[in-house]
């Protein structure tokens, strides 16, 4: 039983950390990288639909990328796609290829963008957190039940807690990266 509580939490822990990565893949450095449009979805056939679903991204230079639609009649729909995302992007058409330059961060941008990121941090350290606390109530009910012991429930916690640790460490190594890279011009 203390088993199932601890491979639920590793489980969800793990995905609170991977939705964290995927949340900092969205946050723009000085550098192109394909992922910084995953998140645009264009109008394709009456349904909203990825970019990735109906265009390649690929990096053109450092600070470019290169979006070109399977379809020619797709190019102004996807270009004014990336045109009203937040990522404050201006693209430029050129035939059958969208060129997406990336302007250079500001010292100010580059602050207002750590601020965003520790905020993300911190949202995935209060799940992992919340995590916790779900397994150590599940752990307290089963001492509740009498299906456990009180000695095997303060093994369980120890157990959790060394995950929840092991999950927050992470997430800090995952917000240093991404500072470090916001910071390096």
């Amino acid at each position: 039983m203390i088993d199932d509580i601890k491979k639920d939490a590793e489980a969800r822990m793990g995905k609170s950390v991977e939705a964290l990565s995927h949340e900092l893949a969205k946050v723009r450095t000085g550098r192109a990288h394909p992922n910084l449009l995953d998140h645009i979805t264009v109008s394709y056939y009456g349904s909203d639909v990825p970019l990735s679903q109906v265009a390649n991204v690929n990096v053109e230079d450092s600070r470019t990328l290169a979006v070109s639609p399977w379809e020619r009649n797709m190019v102004p729909v996807v270009e004014k796609a990336i045109m009203n995302s937040d990522l404050g992007l201006n693209p430029n058409t050129a035939g059958n290829v969208i060129r997406v330059p990336l302007p250079p961060l500001t010292e100010e941008r580059r602050k207002d963008l750590i601020k965003v990121v520790r905020q993300e941090g911190e949202q995935a350290k209060v799940a992992v957190r919340n995590i916790r606390r779900d397994a150590n109530h599940e752990l307290k009910n089963l001492v509740k039940e009498k299906l456990i012991s009180e000695d095997d429930e303060h093994r369980g916690q120890e157990i959790v807690q060394k995950l929840t640790d092991q999950h927050v460490k992470k997430v800090d190594e995952l917000l240093a990266e991404k500072e470090e890279d916001l910071m390096a011009i």
